[in-house]
């Protein structure tokens, strides 16, 4: 059984009906914290649900749609009533859109931009208030493509950079108001419904990069990714703030 070094705590954890979000979760979970589970859509509430009962610790899913200004504050009044304390806050939502810059639309960036950029703005804005005071953890899912983007992700690349950037303004604000810590983890290419969903084109473009992965020519897992968001929610992480922590095998090194 893993050390139950989350027992008591309550996270919640955006874009968590699967994926890395949902990775994140179970991690969590199994350390003993009591997660709050986001879903966008009514159509997602069974897989959603499907999350909540895999768990060994309690657990919430909430229809919440991060394009939606109105959707941090149903999770955090979600995880109050069930609860009554938020420790941590993911903000692992994201959306990519793959296309060449020239076929990218206004449509393409009002989503990105709501979702990624304007989800985890005011998802944080929203917890601060509650947030168990000096022991809360806040950590941002950014990319490696907010630094080493490949072609065809000009919005996604640049919303994930306002994530990057958030996270080391809000690094500095934010601990000696409310004595939590910021940090962010990168992913790299990660086997994710998502991802699987960027399409054969991109793909062409996008395997030869991931075959120079240096730990080993291949995606990451999503709970290779989650083992690294853990890690900075754990009490023993309390001196490390302001970490990009790339979870890449070394694709990319700052």
């Amino acid at each position: 059984m893993v050390e139950q070094t989350l027992a008591g705590k309550v996270a919640i954890v955006t874009g968590s009906s699967s994926g890395i979000g949902a990775a994140i979760v179970r991690e969590l979970s199994s350390r003993g914290a009591n997660t709050v589970i986001s879903y966008p859509f009514p159509n997602l509430k069974d897989e959603a649900d499907a999350v909540v009962a895999s768990l060994p610790s309690p657990a919430i899913a909430v229809l919440s749609d991060m394009a939606q200004i109105e959707t941090p504050q149903k999770l955090v009044d979600a995880a109050l009533a069930q609860w009554n304390r938020i420790d941590i806050l993911v903000n692992s939502v994201g959306l990519a859109v793959n296309k060449p810059f020239e076929d990218q639309t206004l449509k393409d960036w009002d989503l990105l931009v709501n979702v990624n950029g304007r989800g985890t703005f005011l998802m944080t804005q929203t917890v601060l208030p509650h947030l168990t005071k000096g022991t809360g953890r806040i950590v941002n899912i950014a990319s490696i493509s907010a630094r080493g983007p490949p072609p065809n992700q000009t919005i996604y690349a640049g919303t994930k950079g306002m994530v990057d950037s958030f996270t080391k303004c809000w690094a500095k604000e934010l601990p000696p108001k409310y004595g939590c810590t910021v940090n962010s983890v990168s992913p790299g290419p990660t086997r994710t419904e998502g991802f699987a969903a960027a399409g054969e084109e991109q793909m062409k473009v996008l395997q030869p990069i991931i075959d120079q992965t240096p730990v080993g020519p291949r995606m990451a897992q999503p709970d290779e990714i989650a083992y690294a968001v853990a890690f900075l929610c754990e009490e023993r992480a309390r001196w490390i703030n302001g970490v990009h922590l790339i979870a890449s095998g070394g694709l990319f090194i700052d």
